[in-house]
């Protein structure tokens, strides 16, 4: 029996994954979370087979969430949902240690073939983000100004990018507002931007966020 952990901060999220994963025999939504600081909570009391997680969450979120509970746990199960299934989102996901990353807009028994698979410790990237992540590479994705940033820097970037203030990023990465502050210089710098306006037009062209 693979025992599960859902986290989604969309209570109709939630509902449709436990009914689809509860309907087979060999799964078991034994917990959901709210939001990433929950998900930490809770996988430190339930220690669950696998995690299927959102990455967009408020507050932490879903990729600060990964890195605190694989820094607890070096072999936790984490699968990361999106509803961008952009080639960055996927790929900082799986350099912070996720198996599997799935877009939210695949068919629900992708979700099933993506648990089964991080449950068995194998990594999952359905058909078409793997095109894109290859396709990604080729065209020598990793000179893209945005692959600079380390993976604090990206977390800050795609928060500032959707109009978090550096207060609410401090607040919700539990750092201090000038370690945010450091980072926002580092960012503009590598970014070659200037204000805030000029990173979320870059986050929107990486597909990082919605117009």
């Amino acid at each position: 029996m693979t025992r599960i952990l859902l986290v989604d901060d969309h209570t109709v999220v939630r509902t449709g994954f436990r009914l689809l994963l509860q309907s087979l025999p060999d799964m078991s939504v034994i917990a959901e979370a709210d939001s990433g600081e929950a998900a930490c909570q809770r996988y430190q009391e339930l220690r669950p087979d696998v995690v299927v997680m959102d990455l967009a969450m408020p507050g932490m979120g879903g990729l600060e969430a990964l890195r605190r509970i694989r820094a607890h746990d070096r072999e936790a199960r984490v699968l990361t949902l999106s509803a961008h299934d952009d080639p960055m989102h996927a790929r900082r996901a799986l350099q912070e240690g996720a198996l599997g990353f799935l877009s939210k807009r695949s068919a629900p028994e992708a979700l099933v073939e993506a648990v089964n698979a991080v449950a068995a410790g194998r990594r999952y990237l359905d058909g078409a983000l793997a095109q894109k992540l290859a396709l990604a590479e080729f065209q020598g994705a990793d000179r893209s100004p945005v692959q600079q940033l380390s993976e604090r820097e990206f977390d800050v970037f795609v928060r500032l990018a959707a109009g978090a203030t550096v207060q609410k990023i401090a607040q919700d990465l539990n750092l201090s507002a000038s370690t945010v502050g450091t980072h926002l210089y580092n960012i503009k710098q590598k970014l070659g931007v200037a204000n805030q306006s000029e990173l979320t037009l870059i986050a929107i062209r990486h597909g990082l966020i919605e117009a």
